[in-house]
């Protein structure tokens, strides 16, 4: 069995592919550098160039051919090798006849709890008061939930000054505290959206509402930063979304206070190299809660590596039924009362409507947008 060729198509922000082998055999997958997919098609047909006729099989030695031609860091790059892996690890499965978390291991958890994306669904109102963020989490808990995530910000949040923001942020996380009450989880992410003084006195603010973790206090340009920010509060550190290499999580976890990784299935290289990861965190005993809110088929590759993975804790989701995404697929991942249920199907359990996914062609998004009352980018 041999690699004949690689089609693509990019679906809203994401890069969907389909390795397909000699013998006809084919798997799907997804990349997820979200905003920039159009630059990962190209590639992709650059390393379709690099990897054709090879074993698909071999996992590793093709990860590395093409990540080692020429050593960039790229998260275009991996990207591309993340939809690329979780093809070749669906090829695998139907190969042996086997779901893809049985190759990883067999079963460590029958189900995986889910986290959505606070606002992802249900409530149709804007975020932007202490009651429409309690509002919301409600729906979410009585949706048989146990969790959520949310960014507890103002729309109005660049223009503010420390104080202000600093009290309006803590209002709606005390308001949704008190809605869901304490035998539920709040994570809580800043998104990248504070320096680190005010991430750090915004985090001692809270640290009374126990979040269940602190995303991205800052941005992720230096991971001894993070690690500055993590030595100064209480509240457990969860990095890594826009991370997309080994080497930098080995790095995360040195720093004080990282509690949780977020690689992105879709970009830090799919389950070659997201199992690495994992392998690392589990070194440091911190849990893993990935990143995840584009396409199916990356939601239902979390769901595998999560049944097989000892440190894996959460993972995280926008849910797919009654959107496009559920469209876009054969059979999205199940949830049953908060949980994932991994598939029983030979290799992802998940194929493609091509004619469905050319009904939602590439959109960049608008991006990080916030200025200052100066004009100046709050995150300058």
């Amino acid at each position: 069995m041999k690699i004949e060729k690689i089609e693509t198509w990019l679906v809203s922000k994401w890069l969907t592919v389909r390795v397909t082998c000699d013998d006809g055999t084919y798997g799907v997958g997804e990349g997820n550098f979200w905003s920039y997919a159009d630059a990962t098609e190209v590639i992709a047909h650059r390393i379709e160039d690099d990897i054709r006729g090879l074993d698909p099989r071999d996992v590793d030695r093709i990860w590395n051919v093409a990540y080692r031609k020429y050593s960039f860091r790229s998260p275009a790059i991996t990207a591309v090798l993340s939809a690329i892996d979780m093809a070749l690890w669906d090829i695998k499965g139907k190969r042996l006849g086997a779901p893809v978390w049985d190759l990883l291991g067999g079963k460590v958890r029958d189900k995986v709890r889910a986290i959505p994306l606070l606002g992802s669904y249900g409530y149709s109102g804007p975020l932007d008061s202490p009651e429409s963020f309690a509002k919301a989490a409600r729906m979410t808990k009585d949706d048989g939930y146990t969790a959520l995530k949310m960014t507890p910000f103002p729309a109005n949040w660049g223009e503010l000054a420390h104080g202000d923001l600093i009290r309006q942020n803590t209002a709606i996380v005390e308001a949704v505290r008190e809605e869901v009450g304490w035998d539920f989880d709040i994570g809580i992410e800043i998104h990248r959206n504070m320096f680190p003084g005010s991430s750090v006195v915004f985090a001692q603010q809270i640290e009374k509402y126990l979040p269940y973790f602190y995303e991205d206090p800052i941005a992720p340009d230096s991971v001894m930063s993070m690690g500055g920010v993590g030595d100064k509060v209480n509240i457990p550190l969860a990095v890594g979304e826009r991370n997309n290499t080994l080497w930098e999580f080995r790095e995360y976890c040195q720093q004080p206070g990282v509690s949780f990784l977020k690689p992105d299935i879709g970009l830090a290289g799919g389950f070659t190299h997201v199992c690495k990861i994992a392998a690392v965190a589990e070194s440091f005993h911190i849990k893993m809660a990935p990143h995840h809110f584009l396409g199916p088929i990356a939601n239902m590759a979390n769901t595998h590596i999560a049944a097989a993975t000892p440190n894996w804790d959460v993972n995280e989701f926008a849910p797919e039924e009654g959107t496009f995404k559920a469209d876009i697929v054969s059979s999205p991942v199940k949830v049953i009362d908060g949980y994932f249920i991994p598939p029983e199907e030979p290799g992802l359990g998940i194929d493609i409507n091509v004619e469905e996914m050319e009904k939602h062609p590439y959109d960049a998004g608008t991006g990080e947008s916030s200025r200052r009352p100066d004009g100046g980018l709050v995150l300058g």
